[in-house]
């Protein structure tokens, strides 16, 4: 089981470095000008959070401090929903594209909320 628990962590660290490295590619694509880039850094600063979280969480000192890190990451992948959402609706961004994304990082926040009830106990 625990050899589950560790491929389990592994490959979700490599789920969200994919999807941060995904989004710097829709990003760089996108439009510059003043509101674009503004909307760009927003969702660029909100998705690596939830990588940098995750990695962070590895280094937890206690359990309540892991749940912390899973906390944050958890509502960055919320803000990234956010402002794909709002590069889509606004027209900025291809929308099949943005969909993908939405999905990725909609399933990213499920997984967080799951293990966050887990590690509180609450599933």
């Amino acid at each position: 089981m625990q050899n589950d628990k560790a491929k389990f962590k592994n490959e979700f660290k490599g789920r969200v470095y994919k999807f941060a490295l995904d989004v710097i590619g829709f990003v760089d694509k996108l439009s510059v000008e003043q509101t674009s880039r503004i909307i760009n850094d927003q969702l660029l600063r909100s998705t690596t959070s939830i990588g940098a979280n995750v990695i962070e969480a590895q280094a937890a000192s206690s359990r309540k401090d892991y749940t912390n890190f899973f906390t944050y990451a958890l509502k960055s992948a919320n803000e990234c929903k956010f402002w794909l959402g709002l590069i889509r609706d606004s027209g900025r961004g291809n929308k099949d594209t943005v969909n993908k994304l939405l999905k990725e990082a909609t399933e990213i926040a499920n997984i967080l909320a799951t293990s966050i009830l887990t590690l509180k106990g609450r599933k």
